[in-house]
């Protein structure tokens, strides 16, 4: 095996690891955001961020293998992750949820 083909299927396995495992997390992060702040009732937000996430992970799925590298695709995954989570969990503690 020469060593292109190696960095393809590590690249290969980045981006379905990125995929499938930053992707849940995004999505998971995501549907608590949306539950928080959706402006519907409560049973409604979570039904509806359920919902639309399976959009969401499609979406990210699809991002995994079109971004230029599977860095890229790791940082926007962990950004997304970290921005989201920290908005919808960080209100609680300060008492500011909605």
């Amino acid at each position: 095996m020469t060593t292109r083909t190696a960095l393809t299927r590590l690249d290969t396995a980045a981006r379905v690891l990125a995929a499938l495992f930053g992707g849940y997390a995004v999505v998971y992060a995501a549907t608590a955001f949306l539950s928080v702040y959706l402006p519907l009732a409560r049973a409604d937000r979570v039904i509806f961020a359920g919902l639309a996430c399976f959009v969401l992970y499609a979406g990210l799925f699809i991002y995994a293998f079109a971004a230029r590298s599977a860095v890229r695709v790791w940082l926007v995954f962990a950004g997304l992750g970290v921005m989201l989570g920290l908005a919808a969990f960080l209100p609680s503690e300060f008492g500011v949820r909605p």
